[in-house]
């Protein structure tokens, strides 16, 4: 599946680092003394062993997030992203990453953070010839008052490379609603919305992130499945529905990968696409996803196609750039399927 061509829109950057520059950042940094590899490695990646739960997941970054220490290794990670999914065959890349985790560990002011990733991006996407764009992403286990930073810094970066806000973290304990206001004026001033809901909450938090945050996407929200009337709500809006398969099952979301909604979701007629969430953390990459979509859950090239250029569609590129990726893939995807 590495020759199909691809278009993702949700990738985290803080969950798309190599095993080997994690263990290059610990060794350099000297940082987790006396930990082996295997340790290390457990430490930021889901094994089969673990408990799949929102917890354990989300606690991988716990570790992850204490790599980042300087703009050298924020550089290096945002270009090794980008490389790792042109390699796997993405022609255009959404990619979010979260402004507080990577200040934190030396307080790095945030435009500064800004500045080397989407330097770093753009640089990335020249050499590798693919088309890459920013989400800024925020917790909502955080601060508020980080998160409106966060949001003010990202509509100061529109037309530079940014061009989406994200509400992601832990949506178990933590709602969205505190956070509407900042995402409406980040509406207002031009970015495009995705928010996390409906992964381990139910279809209540997708209706919310749909009509309260007014979301153009809805980063999982597996749930919404759960209530027909809100199905048909987000079919007759085109809502649409960044699907992550591994990442679900490592999370706790559905059992087995046999069990995923997604048949369902396109059956349902939702606009679905298909994502790596976090390609370390789930030991991971986009073309893996499409293969098991295939092999287990019963889905035709013909579909895989579908998903492509319904992502495409889903960008938040401006129309006349979507318009040209669609009219670059179509052939190659007609082609393959």
């Amino acid at each position: 599946m590495v020759d199909f061509p691809k278009v993702e829109l949700h990738r985290h950057l803080e969950g798309s680092l190599r095993m080997s520059t994690v263990l290059d950042i610990a060794r350099q940094e000297s940082l987790f003394p006396g930990w082996s590899e295997s340790q290390l490695a457990a430490a930021v990646r889901v094994n089969g062993h673990e408990p799949h739960n929102w917890a354990n997941f989300l606690g991988k970054f716990d570790t992850l997030r204490e790599l980042y220490g300087s703009p050298e290794v924020i550089d290096r990670v945002t270009r090794e992203a980008i490389e790792d999914a042109a390699r796997d065959g993405v022609r255009h890349l959404e990619l979010r990453f979260t402004p507080a985790t990577l200040a934190r560990r030396r307080g790095f002011p945030l435009d500064q953070i800004f500045a080397w990733v989407v330097a770093a991006a753009g640089e990335a996407g020249r050499a590798h010839a693919i088309s890459v764009r920013l989400i800024a992403s925020i917790n909502r286990h955080e601060p508020i008052e980080e998160a409106e930073r966060v949001a003010t810094a990202a509509c100061d970066w529109i037309g530079r490379g940014v061009v989406g806000l994200d509400l992601a973290g832990n949506e178990v304990e933590f709602p969205a609603e505190p956070f509407r206001s900042m995402f409406l004026q980040a509406r207002e001033a031009g970015l495009g919305l995705t928010v996390h809901a409906g992964e381990w909450t139910g279809a209540a938090s997708v209706e919310h992130a749909i009509l309260a945050m007014q979301a153009d996407r809805i980063a999982h929200g597996v749930r919404i499945l759960e209530d027909d009337r809100l199905v048909a709500m987000a079919v007759e809006r085109r809502i649409c529905f960044e699907v992550c398969l591994t990442s679900n099952v490592l999370s706790g979301v559905v059992p087995r990968l046999e069990d995923h909604p997604l048949p369902r979701m396109i059956e349902a007629g939702l606009q679905v696409t298909l994502n790596t969430d976090d390609p370390s953390v789930c030991a991971v990459q986009l073309s893996d996803e499409y293969a098991r979509a295939v092999a287990r859950l019963g889905l035709s090239t013909v579909s895989l196609a579908g998903l492509v250029l319904a992502a495409t569609q889903a960008s938040f590129l401006p129309d006349r750039e979507k318009m040209r990726l669609e009219t670059e893939l179509q052939p190659e995807l007609l082609a393959l399927a």
